[in-house]
């Protein structure tokens, strides 16, 4: 498997406080299955002043350490870039940093409210030659009033990364429900961790791989954490990479503009083929990163 979005450069944000928290994360990637971790810090004028060479350089020092310490890591660089409406002349200027230098940019929105023209930032990345993908859309506290919004800018090629946690319900019950909903409307392209640490927020990939089975199936599965991934570090046109289809199962749900009144969609059964198909994963993934 491969996780894009990673907080595990040490000391650069809120992420790994130091290199020994840094090695832990780094086992336990691989413990986990991952074979490649995108390092991708914050990028937040006024917050966390990190730069594209200042990443790359602290990435190539922890890949070093990785490789004297005997831990399989592969790490590339990249960013969590708070969105700005001058986006492609950052990313040439080296304010912004893409993954792995890639088409592929990792944007991340306010929490809290709707950035005005966000829809303008995102079209001008696109016509600069680059696909933004909007980081944990199910967390945005205004996705409740604005998930047309998401399904617009998905809908025009925006990729969405939703995070493995959100699944598993760590971001409490509404995130949950909009990871979810995107995965089963075709909206969601990347599951990544969002790891800063190995006790709040762990790395969690397959667990998360496990649950999206369960909403998806095994092969978009697979292709939310590794195809899809792969493609974006080999800097695959969109075109060439199998995008995720529309489930439709939230069709039957009634709503009030983007509220759901119906309630949320409960899990599917519990009983012994969910369960075998959540043991089933676990194996298939690791079979397949060893072929």
């Amino acid at each position: 498997m491969i996780d894009l979005h990673c907080h595990i450069l040490p000391g650069l944000d809120d992420g790994a406080a130091d290199l020994g928290v840094a090695l832990e994360m780094a086992r336990a990637f691989v413990a986990d299955g991952v074979a490649v971790v995108a390092c991708t810090p914050h990028i937040l004028p006024g917050l966390y002043h990190n730069s594209a060479d200042g990443i790359r350089n602290a990435t190539s020092a922890l890949q070093a350490v990785l490789e004297r310490e005997g831990i399989p890591l592969r790490l590339v660089p990249g960013a969590d870039n708070h969105i700005a409406p001058d986006g492609p002349a950052r990313l040439r200027s080296g304010q912004m940093l893409a993954l792995a230098d890639s088409r592929y940019v990792l944007i991340e929105p306010p929490h809290n409210v709707v950035p005005q023209r966000i829809e303008a930032a995102f079209f001008d990345l696109q016509l600069a030659g680059y696909v933004p993908i909007l980081t944990h859309p199910e967390r945005l506290k205004w996705i409740e009033g604005h998930a047309h919004l998401i399904r617009k800018l998905a809908g025009a090629g925006v990729w969405m990364q939703i995070t493995a946690g959100s699944l598993a319900g760590s971001f409490g019950s509404r995130a949950q429900y909009w990871a979810e909903r995107l995965l089963e409307e075709g909206c969601a392209h990347i599951l990544a961790t969002d790891a800063h640490d190995v006790d709040r927020r762990r790395p969690d990939l397959s667990r998360g791989a496990e649950l999206a089975a369960r909403r998806v199936g095994h092969e978009e599965a697979w292709h939310l954490v590794s195809t899809r991934p792969r493609g974006v570090l080999d800097n695959v046109p969109t075109a060439d990479l199998p995008l995720p289809e529309r489930l439709g199962r939230f069709s039957g749900l009634l709503h009030d503009g983007d509220g759901v009144i119906g309630g949320v969609d409960a899990p599917k059964s519990q009983g012994a083929s969910a369960g075998r198909g959540l043991r089933g994963i676990t194996g298939r993934l690791r079979r397949l990163l060893a072929i």
